[in-house]
């Protein structure tokens, strides 16, 4: 290889590298946040963007304007843009307005979970709470209804012992970036809610950080609540699922979940079936009482005509990993909810479901979770017999109370010196139960799994 040669590949090399620096050092980074912050960080930044504004110290509230405005008090917080007041019956028929707040959206934190919607739910909670004084106001003369045909828009102004004027809490959550737009600019608010939105997007807040949600996993589990598994459980059939809960039940190498929904004030329960693949500290973190993060897949249960989430695992070498199961807090303790029996056999509840509402089965709802009747007279008793079986001796008591037939399913109990307790034990006497709702051949049920749990009436 002569010289000549070599001098014209190294001016080649040259020219290449110079023309790679000069697009490198002009080309326009991809803006994946919707952000328009300035460059630079911490003081730089700052200072290129100039003083943050309290625009919702600015906004005033107006009493004297036309807009409809009471003063109410929290019934029942849902998440971040939607709150239940108590609010007075000459209002609204039947004394409590559900509120969907005004010109924002935050992210979902009570069906599928959205990044930054725990953040946002916790933020109006934690706000509202230290509120001494809380009004909604209609964005005009009337209390307008939402696309639900359930909910008002209104806007919701609080105030502290500490505060001489009230603050507009829609205006801001938008303004501490953990909303995005909703109809934000259409409304009565709509100049100052956009400037603190603009001003948010510029300061790279929560939601237009760019960062990862520390409340959030980043798994390929679908997040969500229990109540939205629940109520949509045959959409999720073969899907990687991800859920938190309170173990109340450990039997047959399966756990029973639990989890309290405030907007329907009901709890929400889930089978979940571990298997033989947990082992140590795998099993530990499904100790009842521990309040855990469920990660598995959807699955019918075809002998029990039921579903349970399957396929838990726990890779002890990365406990963070999100596609574990993960302990969450220790020590709680079952609700046993105090359950009529007539509601039981034969209540339905309407519920929204997919922004639509649905009548389900008070009963196929409560699946799973823990309960308590009281004032259970024993008609009868099954007594299986099979002496192969592993529910030789587990009993079925069949019940009445004003009218009303309930079965409850024990599983083989044992008194306090080791024998197994019959028949006789129960039949003709007036009982209270707790255990888990339950579902065998076309019944729903409770389900014993201690003798404790049954108590004979004197």
């Amino acid at each position: 290889m002569n010289r000549t040669f070599l001098r014209i590949i190294s001016l080649i090399a040259l020219v290449c590298l110079a023309i790679g620096c000069f697009a490198g050092c002009n080309e326009t980074p991809e803006d994946t946040t919707g952000s328009t912050a300035a460059s630079g960080t911490g003081t730089e930044a700052t200072e290129a963007l100039g003083e943050f504004i309290d625009y919702a110290a600015q906004l005033k509230l107006d009493m004297t304007s036309d807009t409809k405005k009471v003063e109410v008090t929290v019934k029942t917080y849902v998440d971040g843009d939607t709150t239940h007041f108590n609010i007075d019956e000459s209002e609204i028929e039947g004394g409590v307005l559900k509120a969907r707040y005004l010109a924002i959206n935050t992210p979902e934190s009570t069906g599928k979970i959205e990044e930054y919607g725990k953040k946002a739910s916790n933020f109006t909670k934690e706000t509202l709470s230290s509120a001494t004084s809380i009004i909604v106001e209609s964005d005009d003369s009337n209390w307008n209804i939402d696309s639900t045909g359930s909910r008002c828009l209104v806007w919701v102004w609080y105030k502290t012992d500490d505060m001489e004027d009230y603050r507009n809490l829609n205006l801001e959550i938008l303004q501490n970036g953990l909303a995005v737009a909703s109809s934000t600019a259409n409304n009565r608010y709509g100049d100052t809610c956009m400037a603190a939105l603009n001003q948010a997007k510029a300061f790279g807040l929560n939601l237009y950080s760019g960062e990862e949600d520390p409340d959030f996993y980043y798994g390929d589990a679908q997040e969500l609540t229990l109540k939205e598994l629940r109520t949509n459980i045959e959409s999720y059939s073969g899907c990687k699922v991800a859920f938190n809960g309170i173990i109340t039940m450990n039997d047959s190498n399966s756990v029973y979940v639990e989890d309290y929904d405030e907007e329907t004030g009901l709890y929400y329960g889930m089978t979940v079936y571990y298997g033989f693949n947990l082992s140590g500290a795998g099993l530990e973190i499904l100790t009842v009482g521990n309040e855990v993060r469920i990660v598995g897949t959807v699955q019918y249960y075809e002998t029990g005509g039921t579903w349970q989430v399957s396929g838990l695992t726990y890779r002890q070498m990365k406990p963070d990993d999100p596609d574990n199961i993960q302990k969450i807090s220790e020590g709680n303790t079952a609700a046993f909810t105090l359950t009529d029996p007539d509601t039981f056999a034969n209540g339905t509840v309407d519920i929204e479901v997919n922004e639509e509402t649905v009548t389900l089965d008070y009963a196929e709802l409560v699946l799973s979770t823990t309960v308590e009747m009281t004032d259970l007279y024993v008609v009868d008793v099954y007594t299986t017999s099979n002496t192969d079986s592993s529910s030789y001796g587990a009993m079925t008591l069949t019940c009445t109370v004003d009218g009303v037939t309930i079965s409850v399913r024990t599983v083989v109990l044992y008194d306090d010196n080791g024998d197994m307790i019959t028949a006789s034990a129960y039949l003709g006497k007036t009982i209270d139960v707790k255990g888990i709702v339950d579902y065998y051949d076309g019944t729903y049920q409770i389900k014993v799994f201690d003798d404790s749990y049954i108590t004979i009436h004197d």
